[in-house]
C-alpha cells in the first residue's frame, strides 16, 4: 500500500509504502510508485519528494518469487522504468531509511538525491547470495560512492551501517530513529523551503543529469545481461529455488 502526504504549504511530498513481510518491492508496489511519480511530476510547487518505508525496515528487497523465470522478464523492466522515471522527477528527491534497506529497496535509495538515515539503519545488496546481482546498484552505486566500495558491496553481498555509508558520502545525515522525522523537517525548513522551486528544478536538471544519462545508457545493457545471460544459468535458478525452499544453495558454477 502506498500513501502520499503533503506538508501544509504543499512544498514537500512524502511517499510512504507498507507491504507485508518487510516492505518487499513487489510488482504491485512498483506500479503504485510509477503512478505516484507521474502524478507528482507536474507539480511545480514541490521542493522535495521523499520515499519512506513504514515500519521497522525500509525494505528487505525485491520479491524473490517474482524473480522466477516467466515473471522476471516483466518485473525487472518495470522496476527499471520506475528508476528512470524517478530520476526524471523535476524536483529534489530523498530517501528516509530506517532499519534494513536491502536489494531493490537500496536500489531505490540510490536513485535519490539525498539519503537521511537512522543511526541503526543498514543498507546493502545481498543479491549475489541468490546467484544473481543488482542491476541498478551495479550502475548507480559506483557513481555515488566510488568503484571500489561499490564492487565490495555488490560482490560480497554484505550490508553496511548508516555510518559507513555516511563516510562514503552517500548519506546526508544520521539521526536517532525516534528523532529522524524531526531532523528531516528541520533540514528541509532550513535548507530547501526558503529556496525558489523554479531554481531548484533547474538545479536538479543540472546536477542530476549525469546520473540520469548514465542510467539511460548503461541500465538497458545490464538489464539484457541479467535477463538473457544470467537468468539462463543453472546457478541463478538454483539460488532462487534454494531461497524459496529455505535451504542452502548447491552451486554448479555454471
Amino acid at each position: 500500500m502506498l500513501t502520499i502526504a503533503f506538508n501544509p504549504a504543499h512544498t514537500r511530498a512524502s511517499l510512504r509504502f507498507e507491504e507485508a513481510h518487510g516492505n518487499l518491492i513487489t510488482a504491485d508496489l512498483v506500479r503504485q510508485l510509477s503512478q505516484a511519480v507521474a502524478d507528482l511530476s507536474e507539480d511545480r510547487r514541490l521542493k522535495l519528494v521523499t520515499l519512506e518505508g513504514i515500519g521497522e525496515d525500509f525494505s528487505l528487497g525485491a520479491s524473490v518469487p517474482e524473480h522466477r523465470a516467466g515473471e522476471i522478464e516483466h518485473v525487472l523492466p518495470a522496476f527499471h522504468a520506475l528508476i528512470h522515471d524517478w530520476l526524471a522527477l523535476p524536483m529534489p528527491t530523498g530517501a528516509v531509511v530506517r532499519g534494513r534497506c536491502l536489494g531493490g529497496g537500496f536500489e531505490l535509495v540510490l536513485a535519490c538525491d539525498c539519503v537521511f538515515a537512522a543511526d541503526s539503519a543498514e543498507m546493502g545488496l545481498p543479491e549475489i547470495r541468490l546467484g544473481v546481482f543488482p542491476p541498478v546498484g551495479s550502475v548507480l552505486l559506483p557513481l555515488r560512492v566510488g568503484a571500489s566500495r561499490a564492487a565490495s558491496a555488490v560482490l560480497t553481498g554484505e550490508s553496511r551501517s548508516s555510518e559507513f555509508w555516511r563516510q562514503c558520502g552517500l548519506v546526508e545525515f544520521i539521526a536517532p530513529v525516534g528523532a529522524l522525522a524531526d531532523a528531516i523537517d528541520g533540514w528541509f525548513d532550513d535548507l530547501l523551503a526558503p529556496k525558489s522551486a523554479a531554481a531548484l528544478r533547474h538545479a536538479v536538471e543540472a546536477v542530476r543529469g549525469p546520473v540520469r544519462d548514465l542510467a539511460a545508457r548503461e541500465l538497458p545493457k545490464i538489464e539484457q545481461l541479467y535477463l538473457t545471460e544470467l537468468m539462463r544459468t543453472d546457478d541463478a535458478s538454483e539460488g532462487i529455488a534454494a531461497f524459496l525452499e529455505k535451504r542452502p544453495p548447491v552451486w554448479k558454477d555454471r
